[in-house]
């Protein structure tokens, strides 16, 4: 037979169903964000360029952080048949990539960063000071991750920090 439940368990229980389903606060999830430097290239020198070399420097030492370079699209014409919409994928002619850098602070770092090509002699050399911040990749509500940064090389070579 059964053993009859406590009254402070059946307190607890009650307790909970009571507040089920009124909490206002969202779910976080367990996302992450990866620690590192995010590089935009645009065109015309992201035809030239298929990889990125950061030297990433502060306290006297330096990490480096090598990554390919991938073509950057942005969403096309949209087309809807029924419920159902979709809209391609149209490449930009920029090209991003990612590199990590494990110990990245959130407060200025210096980084030479060298675009590489197809020929053993760099597309471009640049140093750039930037200040890497941390993300939130749930929302500010759900604590933060990184910290990134965001290199933005123009088609005529000029290095930028920022989208």
């Amino acid at each position: 037979m059964p053993r009859p439940a406590s009254p402070a368990s059946l307190l607890l229980a009650c307790a909970f169903l009571l507040t089920a389903g009124c909490s206002d606060a969202r779910p976080c999830t367990l996302i992450g964000a990866r620690v590192g430097l995010s590089v935009h290239v645009r065109a015309p020198l992201a035809a030239r360029a298929e990889s990125v070399e950061m030297d990433v420097c502060w306290d006297g030492s330096c990490r480096q952080a090598r990554t390919p370079l991938h073509p950057s699209s942005r969403p096309g014409q949209e087309t809807c048949s029924g419920d159902t919409c979709a809209a391609p994928a149209v490449p930009t002619g920029d090209e991003n990539g990612f590199g990590e850098v494990q110990g990245l602070p959130e407060r200025p770092v210096r980084v030479r960063l060298t675009l590489r090509g197809a020929g053993t002699e760099p597309v471009l050399e640049r140093t750039i000071e930037v200040t890497p911040r941390g993300v939130f990749p749930n929302g500010p509500d759900c604590g933060k991750a990184g910290p990134q940064a965001v290199l933005t090389v123009e088609g005529d070579g000029t290095v930028r920090s920022g989208s």
